[in-house]
C-alpha cells in the first residue's frame, strides 16, 4: 500500500477470485446502460459519457446479480486501512469515442477545463449555490476501480496527479483543521482548492491509470483525478470504456476525512 500513500493510487493485478463478480456486474451494468430511463438520465457529453452514478444494482456487500459480496485483493487491503464501510450502489462510467463533448448547461470555460485538464477534481467537493462555492458534503474513505471492459490506454482513461493528495490535505488542514468537523460542510474552500490545483497542475506528473477487466485499482481520497480525451485511434470494444467504482463514505462525528492515512 505504499504506492497508495506514496503516489495516491495503487494497482492491483489480476484477481481471479473476481470473475464470478465481475461476469454478474458486467451483465447488470449493461442492462442499465441499455435502459432507455437510466440513458435518459445519465448519458451526457452528447452520448459519449455514461455517467451512472449509483447505477449498478448492487447491496452494501457488494453483492450484484446473484454475485457477492465483493471480494478481491485490492478491497481487501481497502478494508484493512478504512475499516468494513457500506456500499453505496456502484457507478457505472462509461466513455466512448469521441469524449469529450461540451456537457449539457456547461459553460465555454468548464468545458475548456473538460478538454485541457481532464475535468480534475478531489471527490466529494461539491459546487453549492449559484455561482458555485466548492464545499465538502461527501466525506469518502477512498476510490476503488474494477474495469468491466478490456481497452488501452488511449480510450479515455482515468488520470491521476501523483503526490496531489499531500498537497490537498495540506490546504485543507490549513482550511478546516481548526474547526470543529461538523462545521466543515458548511466551510466556502473554493479559493484555496482552485489555488492548490493550480499547484498540482505546475507540480505533480499527471498519469494514466489504466487496468483490464480482473485488475483494479484504489485512489487515494483525496488526488487530484480526472478522465482523459479520447484520442483517435482508441481499442475499445463497441460497449465503450465501462468501470464499476465504489466510494464508500466514512462514518460521520469524526475528524476521519483528515486524518486517516
Amino acid at each position: 500500500m505504499d504506492a497508495l500513500f506514496d503516489r495516491g493510487w495503487a494497482k492491483f493485478p489480476v484477481d481471479a477470485t473476481l470473475e464470478p463478480w465481475l461476469d454478474a456486474a458486467c451483465r447488470a451494468a449493461m442492462e442499465r446502460v441499455n435502459d432507455p430511463d437510466e440513458r435518459q438520465a445519465w448519458l451526457q457529453c452528447e452520448g459519449t459519457w455514461f455517467v451512472g452514478v449509483d447505477t449498478l444494482p448492487s447491496d452494501p456487500e457488494g453483492a450484484v446479480n446473484g454475485a457477492g459480496p465483493l471480494v478481491g485483493e485490492a478491497y481487501q487491503h481497502a478494508k484493512k486501512i478504512y475499516g468494513t464501510l457500506p456500499l453505496h450502489p456502484g457507478q457505472v462510467s462509461v466513455m466512448y469515442p469521441g469524449y469529450p463533448k461540451p456537457r449539457e448547461t456547461e459553460t465555454e470555460a468548464a468545458y475548456r477545463y473538460r478538454m485541457n485538464r481532464d475535468a480534475a477534481h478531489v471527490d466529494g467537493l461539491l459546487g453549492v449555490g449559484q455561482p458555485k462555492r466548492r464545499m465538502l458534503k461527501e466525506r469518502h474513505a477512498y476510490i476503488l476501480g474494477l474495469p468491466l471492459t478490456d481497452c488501452d490506454e488511449n480510450a479515455s482513461p482515468l488520470v491521476v496527479w501523483e503526490g496531489s493528495h499531500k498537497r490537498m490535505r495540506a490546504a485543507f488542514q490549513d482550511a478546516l483543521g481548526h474547526l470543529d468537523e461538523a462545521d466543515w460542510e458548511n466551510v466556502d474552500l473554493t479559493a484555496i482548492y482552485q489555488a492548490t490545483r493550480q499547484e498540482v497542475f505546475e507540480n505533480c506528473p499527471r498519469v494514466k491509470v489504466t487496468a483490464k477487466p480482473g485488475e483494479a485499482y484504489l485512489v487515494h481520497r483525496l488526488a487530484l483525478h480526472g478522465v482523459a480525451p479520447w484520442e483517435d485511434g482508441a481499442e475499445a470494444p463497441d460497449e465503450g470504456r465501462m468501470i464499476a467504482y465504489f466510494r464508500p463514505e466514512l462514518s460521520s462525528g469524526n475528524r476521519d476525512w483528515l486524518d486517516l492515512p
